[in-house]
């Protein structure tokens, strides 16, 4: 009969100098869900200082009389009374409000049909897209700039143009008739290029199957947009429709300062100018505070109302 072996395994001892506590919290940093946290403490810490410190510092400050190097005085709602009472602000806000609905949906319309456009391959394509997009790697003073020069009375390039062929163009940034329509023209222009290509991996993500099944039942290229593309590219829409909105109501004040100065006659002056003047021009901290307050509020309705219309980008009634 063979003789058997016992082999005894040796037992893994604990690190030396952990105890009962140390061998939790080693347990606890272990769990995927807690090394996780862990990892995002850091940037939560930059998040509570730059973004949760400041917003909860600009609500306190719009209960108070705040100007520029002196301490706030609390006035309660003072500052909301001031602003329904403001009639530059209330000019500001319908100046605002006729801007949103010209260059969103014209922003919509469109990068839309330039990432159908570019979509398609021609010779080229690579170079009209960069070219489309080009604007957006440029500093928005530079952009200001460059159209303010274009657009000066009788010396600019896109006066002599009109002159060439006979016709007397407007003052394209004197006139406060016209100059609020030039600003939006340039607005869609510098930002067409970004939207267009959210617009254009949307499409991307469209499989390509969907087409041949529409082209071998004999649709159109119309039907196939709105059967196929079109509900598709709806959650993409929701995108562009949301984020264009805030971006064209708290955005664009280099572009404001260097083209227009909000004038002539305040004509252009946005709400997010008139902010900037209240607090950088006259100091009035607590003034300017209450106005960003109920912008933002305005865009949390925008944003819940976007949602609750369009299931969250679904656009259906199914959950």
């Amino acid at each position: 009969m063979g003789t058997s072996t016992t082999v005894s395994l040796p037992v893994p001892s604990s690190r030396p100098g952990l105890g009962w506590r140390g061998h939790r919290v080693q347990r606890f940093l272990l769990q995927d869900r807690n090394l996780g946290y862990l990892f995002l403490f850091p940037a939560m810490l930059v998040i509570l200082g730059l973004v949760a410190y400041p917003f909860a510092s600009a609500i306190v400050m719009t209960f108070q009389a705040k100007a520029a190097g002196a301490p706030g005085r609390f006035i309660g709602l003072g500052n909301y009374r001031r602003m329904f009472a403001d009639p530059i602000f209330i000019s500001s806000l319908e100046t605002t409000l006729l801007y949103l609905v010209v260059v969103v949906p014209g922003l919509f319309v469109v990068s839309l049909l330039l990432a159908l456009l570019i979509r398609q391959q021609f010779p080229l394509v690579g170079l009209f897209r960069s070219m489309l997009f080009a604007p957006n790697v440029v500093s928005l003073v530079v952009i200001a700039l460059i159209w303010k020069f274009m657009l000066t009375d009788q010396i600019g390039f896109v006066d002599k143009v009109f002159h060439s062929v006979g016709l007397s163009p407007p003052s394209w940034l004197g006139n406060p008739h016209v100059a609020l329509w030039t600003v939006i023209g340039v607005t869609i222009w510098f930002s067409m290029g970004y939207y267009m290509l959210i617009f254009l991996s949307g499409l991307q993500d469209i499989p390509r199957e969907y087409y041949e099944v529409a082209r071998i039942d004999g649709a159109g290229s119309w039907q196939t947009f709105w059967n196929v593309t079109w509900p598709l590219l709806k959650p993409t829409s929701f995108f562009i429709l949301l984020t264009s909105t805030v971006a064209m109501m708290t955005g664009g004040l280099d572009l404001l300062y260097v083209m227009t100065s909000g004038g002539p006659a305040n004509s252009t002056t946005l709400v997010i100018y008139y902010i900037y003047q209240q607090a950088f021009v006259y100091g009035e901290y607590g003034y300017a505070s209450a106005i960003g307050a109920f912008i933002v509020a305005i865009l949390l309705v925008w944003s819940g109302i976007l949602f609750a219309v369009t299931k969250g980008g679904r656009f259906s009634n199914v959950d």
